[in-house]
C-alpha cells in the first residue's frame, strides 16, 4: 500500500474507533485487552496518536521515550471531553502525515522504504486494531478491506515477528507455520530456528509453498489479521486451522504487541 492509502485507511479506521467507543460506552469492558475500559483504550491510543506524531514534527534521532502504560491511562482528558480528546489527537495526527515532507528523515523502529511510509502505515495498523476492541465493547467483529488486512498481515509477520523481543525461545525450534490471506491470495511462512523466528513472504503458494508446514491458517484476510493480532479466536474471525494447534498458538503467546 501507498503511504495516502494509509493516511486515508488511518483516518477511516480512526473515526470508527471513536464511534464504536461511543456506543459501547466508556465503561464497557474490552474483551481482548483486560483489564482495559473503553476509556482506557481511548486514553492509550490517544497518547499513541500524540506520541506518533511528535516523531514527524520533531525529527528525532532516535524513538522518542514514551510514558508508562500506568501513567497513560491517568492521564488524558476527563471522562466527558474523552471522546472530544481521541478525535482531536487523531485528526491532528492524520494531518501531520498527510501534509509531512516525504524526504525528512527520522526515527522509525522497523524497516520501511522511508521513515514517512513506516510511521502512515503503522499508525493505520494500531488505529485499526484498536477499533476490533472498540467494537469488542459491543461484541461485534469487524470487517476490512482485503488488501488493507493483507498488509496488517505482512506487518505483523515481517516487521514485529521479526523483533528479538517477541521471540518464542528454543522450543519452537523446527517448528514451521504456513499462513494464506485466501482472498487476496498472499502467504508467509514462519519457521523457527535457534529460538528466533524467520518469516518470509511465500511469493507463489500455489505450488506447495505449505509442504511441510506443522500448521496452515488460512481464511478471508479480514480474519487473518484479527485471528494473529489476537484479536478473535478462529471461528468468528472465519479462520482455518489445519495441522497442529500448537504452532499458531506459540505464535500468539510470542507475538503479543504490547506499549512499552
Amino acid at each position: 500500500m501507498e503511504i495516502a492509502e494509509h493516511i486515508d485507511a488511518l483516518h477511516r479506521q480512526g473515526e470508527r474507533l471513536a464511534d464504536a467507543a461511543e456506543r459501547a460506552g466508556l465503561d464497557a469492558a474490552v474483551p481482548p485487552c483486560p483489564p482495559w475500559l473503553v476509556k482506557d483504550l481511548l486514553r492509550h491510543t490517544g497518547y499513541i496518536h500524540r506520541w506518533a506524531a511528535r516523531h514527524i514534527t520533531e525529527c528525532p534521532a532516535s524513538v522518542i521515550d514514551g510514558s508508562s502504560e500506568t501513567d497513560i491511562l491517568r492521564a488524558g482528558a476527563p471522562d466527558p471531553e474523552l471522546l472530544a480528546w481521541f478525535r482531536a489527537g487523531h485528526a491532528a495526527l492524520v494531518e501531520t502525515l498527510a501534509t509531512a515532507d516525504p524526504a525528512v528523515e527520522y526515527a522509525t523502529f522497523m524497516a520501511a522504504p522511508s521513515p514517512l511510509a513506516f510511521w502512515t502505515r503503522r499508525q493505520a495498523h494500531e488505529t485499526a486494531i484498536h477499533r476490533a476492541d472498540a467494537e469488542s465493547a459491543s461484541g461485534a467483529v469487524p470487517e476490512y478491506p482485503p488488501d488493507f488486512a493483507a498488509d496488517g498481515i505482512d506487518e505483523l509477520i515481517m516487521g514485529f515477528g521479526r523483533r528479538r523481543k517477541y521471540q518464542p525461545g528454543s522450543a519452537g525450534d523446527g517448528s514451521r507455520l504456513h499462513v494464506l490471506a485466501a482472498d487476496t491470495g498472499d502467504a508467509w511462512l514462519i519457521e523457527a530456528h535457534q529460538g528466533r523466528l524467520q518469516p518470509r513472504r511465500d511469493t507463489d503458494p500455489g505450488t506447495g509453498g505449505a509442504e511441510g508446514a506443522g500448521c496452515t491458517v488460512s481464511g478471508p484476510a479480514s480474519g487473518v489479521y484479527l485471528f494473529l493480532w489476537n484479536r478473535a479466536d478462529a471461528a468468528p474471525a472465519r479462520v482455518t486451522v489445519g495441522g497442529d494447534p500448537a504452532l499458531p498458538a506459540s505464535w500468539q503467546a510470542s507475538v503479543r504487541v504490547r506499549w512499552g
